[in-house]
Parts: structure tokens; C-alpha cells; sequence
């Protein structure tokens, strides 16, 4: 399967520098520590300017979460497509992708679960709880589809166990509790998966 990389809408050049910066801050400092203001002077534009491209503060935060999506789900299919024989090493190369993405990418975990710890419970109609909800469902679509591929007994509820070892060692990535927790999850994946297959 071909792992889809949304397509995101072209930026000018200022859109982009505010994007970057708010990008870093949200990430750095969290959403609501972070203002306008800041992310405008951090930028070089002026809020008019910010305000121009994006709209408002929470239409900025989705379109950072959306960028570092697509940033992500480029790096996935770069693994994937290393290794193009379905099977249970194709959906270790999630965790394989993961590994090389956190740490550079994600040494305080998870954007997505960070903006939603952040927003609450997504009930208030607030922006940011579809687009965090529609990155995890992709996920869990991708394990999905890559467990069947692979032949799995009950592709589903490998799925969903393969996602809970994802998303309890990003979790661990960001709260520092041991080291290397991609590297365990991949090894309990990799026990998992080859006992299914016994």
C-alpha cells in the first residue's frame, strides 16, 4: 500500500516564516503559552500579516498540526517503501520510521496528543480535536491495512495492539520515563506479530 501524504495548499513566503515559527514555539513552549505576538516578531511579519494568511491563532496551531502530519507521514512512506514486501517487517517499519523521527523530530512527544492535553476534551467545537482525532485515525488505518497485508489471523485487533505500543512509547519519548521506548515497542511488536503468525 502506498501510505497518502496530504497535500497541503502552497505558502507565500511570509506564511511560511510564520508557520516555522509558530511551528517551533507550539512545539517548544506549548499553544497556549504562545501569542501572536511572539509568533509574529519570531517570524519577521507583523500580526496583520499573520492574521492575513491564517486567520486566527487556532487555524494556525490545525495548519501546524496538519505540516508536521505531512512531514511524518512523508518520513513513513520513505520506510515503507524500503521495505516493499508485506509482512510482519513491513509493519515493524512504522516503529522502524518512528525511532529515526524522534529524536530529532519529537523529543517531547506527540504534537497531536500534546495540542489535545492542551485543548480539553474536544467537545467545545474547538478545531483542533477533528484534525488531532483524524491524525490517529490514519494511523490506526495504516497498521491496519498493513496487518492484513500481511496475512495477520485478526488484523484488527493486531492493529489496534501494534497502535497502543505506538502510542504508549510517544508518549514515553515525552515524558522521559526510560530510554529507547520505540526500540522496546518494537520488540514487543516483533513478539506479538511473530506469534500470530505460529
Amino acid at each position: 500500500m502506498a501510505v497518502s501524504v496530504p497535500e497541503l495548499a502552497p505558502l507565500t513566503p511570509g506564511a511560511t516564516r510564520v508557520l516555522d515559527a509558530a511551528s517551533r514555539l507550539f512545539y517548544e513552549r506549548g499553544i497556549h503559552a504562545v501569542g501572536v505576538d511572539t509568533i509574529a516578531e519570531a517570524a519577521g511579519v507583523t500580526k496583520k500579516t499573520l492574521y492575513d494568511r491564517f486567520g486566527s491563532k487556532e487555524a494556525l496551531v490545525v495548519a501546524y498540526l496538519q505540516h508536521r502530519d505531512a512531514l511524518w507521514r512523508a518520513h513513513v512512506a520513505r520506510h515503507l517503501e524500503s521495505v516493499p514486501e508485506a509482512g510482519i517487517e513491513r509493519v515493524l517499519t512504522v516503529f522502524d520510521a518512528a525511532i529515526t523521527w524522534s529524536d530529532e523530530y519529537s523529543p517531547k512527544g506527540c504534537s497531536a496528543i500534546n495540542a489535545r492535553a492542551e485543548i480539553g476534551d474536544g467537545h467545545d467545537g474547538h478545531p483542533v480535536f477533528p484534525e488531532v482525532s483524524r491524525q490517529k485515525a490514519w494511523l490506526l488505518e495504516l497498521f491496519l491495512e498493513l496487518c492484513r497485508d500481511a496475512g495477520l489471523s485478526d488484523p484488527t485487533l493486531m492493529s489496534k495492539a501494534m497502535m497502543l505500543l505506538y502510542e504508549g512509547a510517544i508518549v514515553t519519548v515525552g515524558m522521559e520515563t526510560f530510554a529507547a521506548p520505540f526500540e522496546v515497542a518494537r520488540g514487543l511488536a516483533h513478539t506479538t506479530l511473530e506469534q500470530d503468525r505460529r
